[in-house]
């Protein structure tokens, strides 16, 4: 999959960019409305879409262009790609808190970044096997990732069970300022199960197993710590890079259930993730989406998707008390580890949206899609109250298939 595991671009869900957790594919015809897959009786598909990620008060601010594309080669033979670019922009917490003296140490740092991936999949039916190897690429500023995925899907049981096997591997290189650049590289395993019950329930879950290692550091955030001046009874707050550790193991297993209803040309399609890591960080969401027909040319989808998690172990709002010696200037991730990250504290999100799509014809069809995002600390461990954000994100998109 496309990612960009870059921490400037502070997207509200793995995000509207990284290895999307509430994507998937499903083998119920009547379920797919809109988003149909390829099939011999089609030559090609393609999607493009506009899409907007706005946080409120001036925060970040991405404007994505994506454009994506399906081609059928044969009777067993499909490749698809991917092209995005993203404009970032605004203004995001640093982890110093806000209304402390600091020697005019900011709470908010502006920044501006384009970004531009590219991806590409082969897939190969097999007998009952279909193999896709997938390769990726993005670029930043400061941050390069490659990619490489290769996922097998088994077919079973007459068709009615799919079982999935994948791995996935990330090469990211860092531009670091101050020093020299920075590896960082990710590897995730996934094993899944898709059952179809009868003609109008499907059900899945899904295992992902993943480890990352290198410089797994934000170096835009920092955390402060009072100090005593030497010589003198006067103190000052000074700032300090943060210091995650240089590797993290992570189990997401994720709970899925679709359910088409005949008599009022709908689906129920739900959706529980689970998931832990060793910085000490246990999440957990719900998603649930309403797919409405509505005569023969629209579809609406209200959906609803709450997330919480409780803070790292590491994280701190401050290193006063936790930390005594002198913290590195380019931590390595030896040592305490510390963050004073908001992503990495106490907290809890919330998104209501509404998707449409409009049928014009047989091969065009128009997309649009509206979801309020609201993140809120929760418990004792969280950051400043002023260091979440509330964001809109408007998309819009066309997809031409022939």
């Amino acid at each position: 999959m496309l990612t960009s595991p870059h921490p400037k671009a502070e997207k509200p869900f793995q995000a509207l960019f990284k290895k999307p957790w509430l994507r998937r594919e499903l083998a119920l015809a009547p379920l797919l409305l809109p988003a149909i897959s390829m099939s011999a009786a089609e030559a090609f598909k393609l999607d493009s879409s506009y899409q907007v990620y706005d946080e409120s008060e001036g925060r970040i601010k991405v404007v994505s262009r994506y454009f994506r594309g399906e081609m059928y080669l044969g009777d067993t033979t499909t490749f698809r790609f991917q092209i995005l670019n993203d404009a970032i922009s605004g203004a995001s917490p640093t982890g110093f808190l806000p209304g402390l003296p600091g020697g005019g140490q900011p709470f908010l740092a502006e920044l501006e970044d384009l970004r531009v991936g590219v991806l590409g999949a082969l897939s190969q039916q097999i007998g009952d096997h279909k193999v896709e190897l997938e390769l990726s690429r993005s670029r930043e500023s400061d941050y390069l990732s490659e990619g490489l995925a290769l996922s097998d899907k088994w077919e079973l049981n007459q068709k009615n069970t799919t079982l999935t096997l994948g791995f996935n591997f990330l090469n990211d290189d860092i531009v670091v300022i101050g020093t020299r650049n920075q590896e960082k590289r990710s590897y995730d395993f996934v094993l899944g199960v898709t059952q179809l019950l009868d003609k109008n329930t499907v059900l899945s879950a899904n295992l992902t197993i993943g480890y990352s290692e290198g410089y797994l550091n934000d170096q835009y955030k920092i955390i402060q710590r009072t100090n005593i001046v030497a010589g003198t009874a006067f103190t000052a707050v000074n700032r300090y890079p943060e210091n995650r550790p240089s590797s993290r193991l992570r189990e997401v297993l994720q709970l899925q259930g679709t359910r088409f209803f005949d008599k009022y040309q709908a689906a129920l399609d739900s959706t529980i993730r689970f998931s832990n890591d060793d910085y000490g960080v246990f999440s957990q969401s719900l998603q649930i989406e309403w797919r409405q027909g509505i005569g023969e040319r629209w579809e609406v989808t209200p959906f609803f998707r709450y997330y919480r998690q409780n803070a790292a172990d590491f994280y701190h709002q401050t290193l006063d008390g936790v930390v005594t010696t002198q913290p590195a200037s380019f931590p390595d991730g030896s040592g305490p580890n510390y963050s004073a990250d908001y992503r990495l504290s106490s907290m809890s999100t919330l998104s209501l949206g509404l998707k449409t799509r409009f049928q014009l014809s047989e091969n065009f069809s128009l997309s649009a899609a509206y979801e309020f995002y609201d993140m809120r600390g929760t418990g004792s461990n969280q950051a400043p109250a002023a260091a979440y954000p509330t964001a809109s994100i408007w998309t819009f998109g066309l997809t031409v298939q022939f």
